[in-house]
């Protein structure tokens, strides 16, 4: 079974400094319909604006994911981590039993693009912990490249969640295909282009849950980069 969640059809705020586009309920946009999808609680289309950005501010009990998409953010957390995120670039941060953080667009020009993902932890009252890594458009380029998993395989990020993050960079044309084991469930994001999932149109912004299939294929209409979930 798919269900489509068009891009059309997500939360929107627009506080100026920031566009932000919601998959699921977040802040001000709230739809019960629409909390998550098994551990994944949050998709965050944001853009912020040169200049702007979200000052010092408290998580707990989450796995949060960023996901670079264009420009270049800044980032300061209270472990006395500090760093600038650019395209290509994935962070995972474990909140923990605490943690404050600052996310900012280094740029006074250009503004950022990213995704913000938030998967719920294991357990809680984990120890706050961060990483990041940069993984090259060429290691994606064609292939499903596991960006975050439980066991750090293939230099992945670590997560503390039976969850794993795949991207690929399809171009048109290009087909990748992702075996799902009895039991688990999918998600997929397009971040940019368009695909087919299983026959079926994705665009930019599109998701999609997936359940009881043996499998996810993905073919690019045209270039595409998408990212793929699979979850317990």
């Amino acid at each position: 079974m798919i269900n489509l969640r068009r891009s059309a059809d997500r939360g929107r705020e627009d506080h100026g400094w920031l566009d932000a586009r919601h998959t699921f309920s977040f802040a001000g946009y709230r739809d019960p319909r629409h909390m998550g999808f098994r551990s994944l609680r949050v998709i965050n289309e944001d853009r912020v604006a040169p200049g702007g950005g979200f000052a010092p501010h408290g998580h707990e009990d989450m796995e949060i994911v960023t996901f670079i998409l264009d420009g270049a953010l800044r980032h300061g957390d209270s472990m006395g981590n500090g760093s600038v995120l650019r395209r290509g670039d994935v962070q995972r941060m474990t909140a923990g039993t605490g943690v404050r953080h600052s996310e900012v667009n280094a740029s006074d020009r250009e503004p950022v693009h990213l995704l913000q993902i938030w998967i719920l932890p294991a357990r809680r009252g984990l120890e706050p912990s961060w990483e990041e890594r940069r993984f090259p458009e060429e290691e994606r380029e064609g292939r499903l490249r596991v960006l975050v998993s439980p066991d750090g395989r293939d230099g992945s990020l670590r997560i503390h969640q039976d969850a794993a993050l795949l991207a690929a960079v399809l171009p048109a044309g290009g087909e990748v295909l992702h075996p799902l084991r009895a039991g688990r469930h999918a998600w997929v994001q397009v971040a940019r282009g368009s695909v087919l999932l299983s026959g079926a149109p994705l665009g930019t912004g599109d998701g999609a849950a997936i359940s009881g299939e043996e499998e996810v294929r993905l073919r690019g209409e045209e270039r595409a980069e998408v990212l793929l979930f699979d979850l317990a």
